[in-house]
């Protein structure tokens, strides 16, 4: 994840263009300091990944201890006299296919992090991406109907390359654009309650719709 050091600009009015889906301007929006003109920090940005990453790893893996694998319970050899060690059973993790000694039982790896630390970096990734000059805004995300095709050429126009838009709505037409969208690679589409700091990241360019933009400034703000 690639940041740039950029200076806070809270006395200063941050306005950017608005454009439609046929990349023409419709007007300009001005955005909160508080949401997008924060100076990035990678270690807010990493705790939040991290904690995103360990919330969805499975931690399904297993092992078979001594008293789980199936093998004879007969003594292996008798107790004395054979020169060997006094083994009960070849269970024992010192032998071949017995028990595996504190191997790995299923878990969670999640791990808690405080809900002021997650939208902190929430907001510094909205402002990381608006410094780097990958933020775009979008008047609507909406579409007459639901062609891939359609669909694909506008994007080559747009050159937005790997990208995730926010802002899908229940809406006809919103939900053209979201069918539009699923077949085609490295874009993402996701409504404004399922906006974080991973997704934002990993991909290049953000679009926002002007709705999207709203909203987030009345959860974060």
């Amino acid at each position: 994840i690639l940041l740039m050091n950029s200076k806070r600009i809270w006395s200063q009015i941050m306005k950017i263009d608005v454009i439609n889906i046929d990349n023409k301007k419709s007007g300009t929006i001005e955005l909160k300091n508080s949401l997008f003109g924060l100076e990035p920090r990678a270690d807010i940005l990493s705790r939040v990944v991290r904690w995103q990453l360990a919330k969805r790893q499975q931690g399904t893996h297993s092992v078979l201890t001594r008293s789980e694998v199936s093998y004879s319970t007969k003594k292996i050899v008798r107790q004395k006299g054979s020169g060997s060690g006094r083994h009960g059973s070849r269970r024992a993790p010192i032998f071949r296919k017995g028990g595996v000694y504190k191997g790995p039982k299923p878990r969670s790896h999640a791990f808690s992090l405080p809900k002021k630390i997650r939208n902190l970096g929430l907001r510094h990734a909205l402002s990381s991406k608006f410094a780097n000059g990958k933020l775009v805004i979008l008047n609507k995300a909406e579409l007459e109907n639901q062609k891939t095709n359609e669909f694909s050429k506008k994007l080559r126009k747009l050159k937005w390359g790997r990208v995730l838009v926010i802002g899908r709505e229940d809406n006809p037409k919103s939900l053209n654009f979201f069918n539009a969208a699923r077949n085609i690679p490295k874009l993402d589409v996701l409504p404004v309650n399922g906006i974080n700091v991973y997704d934002v990241l990993r991909r290049d360019t953000l679009v926002l719709t002007k709705a999207a933009v709203d909203a987030l400034e009345g959860r974060l703000s």
